[in-house]
């Protein structure tokens, strides 16, 4: 197993806030009620209209101990 693949979580979140200008979002972690991630970026092959308030997503975090190192690789219902 690689260092890279070691540390990266994928967690599943809950769309709260988009920002389709700069593709940002805020996102609330499934499971955690005061959990959340705000200003995370989001990939770029990801449609903005699929960016829809409390839509299910997937969050990529490399480094668990930096929430801002992560990044929202999908989207789904």
């Amino acid at each position: 197993m690689s260092d890279i693949t070691r540390y990266l979580s994928h967690r599943k979140g809950i769309l709260r806030a988009w920002d389709g200008t700069n593709y940002l979002a805020s996102v609330q972690l499934v499971g955690s009620f005061k959990a959340f991630l705000v200003n995370i970026p989001v990939a770029r092959n990801i449609a903005a209209a699929e960016m829809v308030i409390g839509r299910n997503v997937e969050v990529t975090m490399f480094d668990l101990n930096n929430p801002k190192d992560s990044v929202i690789t999908g989207v789904y219902t």
